[in-house]
């Protein structure tokens, strides 16, 4: 490959967001480095990606989790390609539920997947986005701005991520690494059609009902697709977005109620 190629970075790569988000970066011609727990699931990404149009691409299966396995990716990339220039954080999922039946392993497992991935991860993968002047996004939530009783360990989460990228951004502004977030709303993603799932199984409901009246609750006229998420991901990347910094971006369809 050659070094002139830019070289991203993707979390949680295998399905849903992270998937769509590698594939639109690969479309802009960057060489990969795809991360998430199962090696066959990104053997099939790495695939679409080359298809897409990465000259090159890096799997790395590993619980991101383990403290020190950020590090250990951002070492391989170093490796094999000796540079990097997108880190996008998107790994981590939360578990759901009443606050009361939530344990600290459950707030730990939350909180160490998403948050001190992502935290590792931007300390690791640092000194090489000084270098190429390189940019992080961070996969946030509405669940930020919008917290709700069953999720206030991905709220939080959420919240912290905001706060995380907002003060990183002002300790890249002058080695030129741009930092942002992005809170996605309600997207067609096998996490949205679970929780649709468990809807209709609750309520002895059609799947398709169950989707109707969730989006009718949530108060946006449709859902949205990991392909737009990941659009707006690809111009953070982008010198078209050279002039934004510290930004938090809500892609809700409207869903977000304040301001």
């Amino acid at each position: 490959m050659s070094n002139s190629a830019e070289v991203a970075i993707v979390t949680g790569a295998s399905q849903g967001l992270g998937r769509a988000i590698a594939l639109e970066l690969a479309s802009g011609g960057r060489a990969l480095v795809l991360s998430a727990r199962r090696a066959d699931v990104l053997a099939e990404v790495a695939d679409e990606a080359r298809a897409a149009g990465a000259p090159d691409v890096l799997v790395q299966a590993t619980d991101l989790s383990q403290p020190e396995a950020p590090a250990q990716v951002v070492a391989q990339t170093m490796e094999r390609f000796g540079r990097i220039d997108v880190l996008v954080n998107n790994a981590g999922t939360t578990k759901r539920g009443d606050f009361l039946d939530l344990t600290d392993e459950d707030f730990l497992s939350g909180f160490g997947l998403k948050f001190h991935a992502a935290v590792r991860f931007c300390r690791a993968a640092w000194p090489a986005l000084a270098e190429s002047g390189g940019s992080i996004v961070n996969i946030s939530g509405i669940g930020a701005q919008t917290p709700a009783a069953d999720f206030t360990i991905g709220g939080s989460v959420n919240s912290a991520m905001i706060n995380f990228g907002k003060a990183i951004s002002k300790r890249g502004l002058p080695q030129g690494i741009r930092v942002n977030t992005v809170c996605p709303g309600h997207i067609l993603t096998d996490r949205l059609s679970k929780r649709v799932q468990a809807l209709a199984d609750r309520e002895g409901i059609t799947f398709d009902a169950a989707a109707d009246r969730f989006r009718a609750e949530s108060k946006i006229e449709r859902y949205g697709t990991p392909e737009e998420i990941a659009q707006l991901v690809g111009f953070l990347c982008s010198d078209k977005a050279a002039y934004i910094q510290g930004t938090v971006i809500v892609a809700d369809g409207g869903a977000t109620p304040g301001i």
